[in-house]
C-alpha cells in the first residue's frame, strides 16, 4: 500500500491569525509571534514531551503560572492552531477515496494534540497518528521517520511526506521518502497528481 504522510501545522492548519497572536500577547504579557520569542525558544522541548504544558508556560513566562492562567494560555494556544485549511481537507478526502493509506506526523505536544483533535474533523481521515510529544522525538530527527516506517511496515519509497519545512523534508528524503513542500501557493491536488 502507498501512504501519504501529512504534517499538521501550516499544512492541515492555517497559520495563527493576528488576533490569535494578540490574544496570546495580552494573556502572557509578551509578543509570541517572533521566532526569537520565548514562545518559540522553548517549543522544541514542549514538542518533544520533555516539558509538560505547565513547565512550558513557566519557561515562557519566566515565573510560576496559576492554574487559571495556565488554562487560558493553553486554550489560546489550541485556538491559534485550530484554523483548518479547507483545500488540504479536500485533498485528504480525495486520497481517502482512493484507498491509499493516510498518516499524520507532527511536532506537537501531547495535550495540544489531544485538544486539537477532540472537536475537529481532521483526525478521522488518518489511520495512523504520530506526535512528537508521544514519541519523544522531533522532526527532523531521522529516528522519528524510521519509527514511522517501522510502524507502517513499508519501504520509504511507498511513502509521500508533505510538510511546510524544507529541513524536515530533506531528512525524510535522505531515508528514501517521496516529499512535497507545502507553501500557501501549493496546489496539493496537482502536486500529488490527484487532478490534472
Amino acid at each position: 500500500m502507498n501512504w501519504y504522510l501529512f504534517d499538521y501545522g501550516m499544512v492541515i492548519s492555517q497559520p495563527p491569525t493576528a488576533a490569535d497572536w494578540e490574544a496570546l500577547a495580552e494573556a502572557s504579557g509578551f509578543a509570541a509571534e517572533p521566532e526569537s520569542s520565548a514562545y518559540w525558544q522553548h517549543r522544541r522541548g514542549y514538542d518533544a514531551g520533555e516539558l509538560s504544558t505547565e513547565q512550558y508556560w513557566q519557561r515562557v513566562l519566566g515565573r510560576s503560572v496559576s492554574s487559571g492562567q495556565l488554562a487560558q494560555l493553553h486554550a489560546l494556544d489550541v485556538r491559534a492552531w485550530s484554523h483548518l485549511n479547507g483545500e488540504t481537507l479536500d485533498v485528504l478526502e480525495a486520497i481517502d477515496s482512493t484507498g491509499a493509506g493516510l498518516a499524520l506526523l507532527s511536532n506537537m505536544p501531547v495535550e495540544l494534540a489531544k485538544d486539537l483533535g477532540a472537536s475537529s474533523v481532521w483526525p478521522r481521515f488518518f489511520s495512523k497518528l504520530y506526535f512528537s510529544g508521544q514519541l519523544g522525538l522531533v522532526k527532523p530527527d531521522a529516528q522519528i521517520y524510521q519509527h514511522v516506517l517501522d510502524d507502517l511496515a513499508v519501504p520509504a519509497a511507498q511513502v509521500t511526506f508533505i510538510d511546510d519545512r524544507q529541513e524536515n523534508l530533506d531528512a525524510a528524503a535522505a531515508l528514501g521518502f517521496n516529499t512535497v513542500l507545502h507553501t500557501p501557493e501549493t496546489d496539493l491536488a496537482v502536486e500529488l497528481k490527484l487532478s490534472s
